[in-house]
């Protein structure tokens, strides 16, 4: 009997189950509206898909690492429907050169696939149409390689360069809707003008986005918001609802406040009106959590429960899992 050399397993490799689930959609009816295979003789659009998603879920750094756990693989690979690992520089090159289009169009292909699965029901019980969640993360370069972007270091650290990668999530499903990319130094501010919101919706996000005039147009249009406080606002307060004393180790909402703000209104050219000051109604709520943690949040929202605008809060928090892998393209 001559030597058996062809690998068999007893079921499918989880890897591969995964990549079942993305084939439900017609991954060839996309590559042929896009035309991503054009021009591209090895590294097909599938096998970049592939290539891309084995290195998120392998929780690789680098192509280096993508690239070499792939080859590792070795027989492996035509469970995935490949003859061979990607060449490192290949891969780097499609990377560079292949048109984001395709995969934009894939992933939102696949939320709608599966949008019945994808519903937190924690979230149900909020009374507004959509709930959505924003945050930024950067993307460090150093300034000679992307140059006339980033901020001047407080102290003797060199300066870094940059982009900064804003989204905005569905917070029922747990999904991207929009992603915007900056220069690092760009204010976060500027991100909200991107967004079209439908009435009645909440959108969270943290401090960074404090912009009153924004939220005074959103007031106007039965837009909500539930924010943080920076620490130096200037307020006054016109109404306190609710007052508890702090106790050690319990989570409880210690204050529940009706405030006003002044602010600049800004001209249709997108600048500030300095001659002008407009006050702003909004509601402060402060919290204490069980790690004795404590928070000021605003919202234009008077009528949902002052601990419900706490979860709401806390439900941005879990978009810091959404930025993982955020350096693979770039180190490579």
């Amino acid at each position: 009997m001559g030597k058996i050399t062809e690998i068999k397993f007893v079921g499918q490799p989880v890897f591969k189950q995964i990549m079942n689930l993305v084939e439900k959609v017609d991954i060839n009816g996309l590559i042929s509206k896009h035309e991503s295979d054009y021009y591209y003789k090895s590294f097909k659009t599938r096998t970049h898909l592939f290539t891309m998603l084995f290195g998120i879920l392998s929780r690789c750094d680098s192509m280096t690492e993508i690239c070499e756990g792939l080859r590792a693989m070795g027989g492996k690979l035509n469970h995935l429907g490949m003859d061979q690992a990607p060449a490192k520089s290949t891969a780097c090159d499609g990377l560079r050169n292949r048109s984001h289009e395709f995969f934009e169009e894939l992933y939102f292909t696949l939320v709608r696939h599966y949008q019945s699965f994808l519903s937190d029901s924690r979230t149900f019980g909020l009374t507004f149409k959509e709930v959505l969640l924003i945050d930024s993360t950067t993307i460090r370069l150093f300034s000679d390689i992307l140059k006339g972007v980033g901020r001047n270091p407080k102290g003797d650290g060199k300066k870094k360069g940059g982009l900064k990668v804003h989204m905005l999530i569905d917070a029922v499903q747990s999904v991207g809707r929009f992603i915007k990319i900056t220069a690092a130094k760009v204010n976060d501010q500027k991100f909200l003008k991107s967004l079209e919101l439908i009435s009645h919706s909440m959108i969270v996000f943290d401090k960074a986005y404090n912009y009153y005039h924004q939220f005074a147009q959103w007031t106007s249009n039965e837009v909500y918001f539930v924010t943080r406080m920076k620490k130096n606002a200037v307020y006054e307060v016109k109404k306190v609802a609710r007052v508890h004393y702090r106790k050690k180790g319990q989570a409880k909402v210690l204050r529940d406040e009706i405030i006003t703000l002044e602010y600049h209104p800004e001209t249709d050219e997108g600048k500030r009106d300095t001659k002008t000051m407009l006050t702003l109604e909004l509601r402060k709520v402060s919290y204490q959590d069980e790690r004795d943690r404590y928070y000021d949040f605003l919202t234009n929202n008077f009528d949902i429960e002052a601990e419900e605008v706490a979860f709401l809060y806390k439900k941005r928090w879990g978009i810091e899992i959404l930025f993982y892998g955020k350096h693979i393209v770039m180190q490579s």
